[in-house]
């Protein structure tokens, strides 16, 4: 009986102790103040052909922009075109990472304009934002968006060569996604300069230039499945390279396995 007791007691000072620690409500979110153009797009804003209006707030870095499979991290404010902040990442304290295809036609095609860095404010027609779906903002939106990174997506083939991919003797296999300009292919020693995403052949990505500086350094200085390959390529080309283990990092390190690079070709020296 008495241990009964104590264990009911032990419980009750439990669930009291727990109950009084509760953390307090989440205060109200602060409103972000809107844009003094928040009611309709001004007169230098460029419109496209959806109705989708935007103006550059801030410049990016680069050329690279999304494609519609790329997931991308943003920092956004939202607003109603009568000045109702209805979202922000500035709630949170934390951009947001989604990907393109997945949210409303306005941001899809918005986002997909925008470089690393660049900053832009875009009013979203109500037929390319919510459309009128239940328990969503309603009317014209306005966005404030800041592209903070671009991560491509893994591509379709990503587990093995296609059948029209191409394979040297050496188990190196490639494909062209893209043709560049003139007939010169750098040398072994030659230095060039590239943007690239590799990926392992489970479609996960362990590193990317892309929203970065494009990377600069001798052939003759990485890996060998990249020393091979990319000396197939001309300025401008940009391939897709399937490179064993064995012409990659030999098993010795991560990342392990084949390895799947898009690599663009920028320069030589």
């Amino acid at each position: 009986m008495t241990y009964r007791f104590l264990s009911v007691f032990l419980l009750a000072a439990s669930l009291a102790t727990a109950s009084a620690q509760q953390p307090a409500p989440r205060p109200a979110p602060i409103p972000v103040p809107a844009p003094p153009d928040v009611d309709k797009p001004p007169a230098d804003a460029t419109k496209t052909t959806s109705g989708l209006s935007f103006k550059i707030l801030q410049p990016g870095k680069g050329t690279i922009k999304a494609d519609a499979d790329d997931f991308v991290t943003v920092h956004y404010s939202g607003w109603t075109t009568d000045g109702k902040n209805f979202d922000s990442t500035s709630w949170r304290s934390a951009p947001s990472t989604f990907p393109v295809n997945r949210v409303i036609k306005g941001w899809g095609e918005g986002v997909q304009l925008m470089t690393v860095g660049e900053k832009r404010r875009f009013w979203i027609p109500q037929d390319i934002a919510y459309n009128g779906a239940p328990g969503r903002p309603v009317g014209m939106l306005v966005f404030d968006v800041e592209m903070l990174e671009i991560d491509p997506s893994p591509p379709p083939d990503v587990a093995a060569p296609p059948a029209e991919a191409l394979k040297h003797k050496s188990g190196l296999s490639y494909k062209s996604l893209r043709p560049g300009k003139g007939t010169e292919h750098p040398k072994r020693s030659s230095q060039v300069t590239v943007n690239y995403t590799g990926w392992t052949t489970d479609g996960k990505m362990f590193d990317s230039s892309i929203g970065k500086a494009p990377a600069t350094f001798g052939l003759g200085d990485v890996i060998e499945g990249w020393t091979e390959g990319v000396q197939l390529m001309v300025v401008g080309e940009k391939m897709r390279f399937w490179i064993p283990e064995r012409l990659a990092y030999k098993g010795e390190r991560p990342p392990r396995g084949m390895l799947v690079f898009d690599v663009e070709l920028i320069s030589i020296r």
